[in-house]
């Protein structure tokens, strides 16, 4: 199991998955690896861990360069999308894919420029293997959410997109400068109002960045 979100000083909820050995990882990315490189165990003056994963792994942000060839990486990412309010969406009742549709269904207030997606995906992140049954934003949803101004999307398992149509999804919010905030753990999160404090690892020119996310109430 992943762990469950935190409450910290002054109500700031801790929303990002912890990252382990054995943690799921969308296939074909690195699988974490976490090591000594040095150990007071072993004769050393100090403790130095070696880290191995790949960029998107866990609660990340996507940055424009991962679908669209020679563009931003994570290092020029807008901090003002990265923090502000942000609405987390109630998609529990959501089931497949998320279409334009289901979107206007939803409860989202006019002009909300940060919006996170909790939905049945939450409960994925208590099994220890990927699992392709996430739900998932469609091309046509990304460009309606485009089209009302946002400027930050999140969803709670390892990918905006359902599985199997990742590009389409991306290129709609990447080439709008869209954030794409991915891995987010929204069990214990209740829909509404908050303010959102985001920061992905300034990776110079990559294409994704592990981040730590944070949420208190509006």
């Amino acid at each position: 199991m992943s762990g469950q979100p935190s409450f910290g000083a002054g109500g700031w909820i801790d929303i990002t998955i912890p990252i382990r050995p054995g943690m799921p990882v969308f296939p074909g990315d690195p699988p974490v690896t976490i090591e000594l490189a040095q150990a007071i165990a072993h004769g050393a003056s100090c403790n130095v861990t070696r880290l191995d994963m790949g960029a998107h792994t866990g609660t990340h942000v996507d940055a424009p360069v991962h679908f669209i060839e020679g563009a931003g990486g994570a290092d020029v990412l807008s901090l003002e999308a990265l923090i502000g309010p942000a609405w987390v969406v109630d998609g529990m009742q959501l089931a497949g894919e998320i279409d334009e549709g289901a979107l206007a269904r939803l409860d989202i207030p006019e002009g909300e420029a940060r919006v996170l997606f909790k939905t049945p995906n939450s409960a994925l992140w208590d099994r220890d293997r990927f699992s392709d049954e996430f739900v998932g934003l469609t091309d046509g949803a990304a460009r309606a959410l485009v089209a009302g101004g946002i400027s930050l999307v999140g969803a709670d398992y390892l990918s905006i997109a359902p599985h199997g149509k990742a590009a389409p999804t991306h290129h709609a919010f990447l080439k709008a400068g869209v954030v794409v905030l991915e891995g987010l753990d929204l069990r214990d999160v209740s829909p509404g109002p908050y303010d959102l404090v985001c920061l992905p690892l300034r990776l110079v020119g990559c294409d994704g960045a592990p981040a730590r996310a944070l949420l208190h109430r509006r």
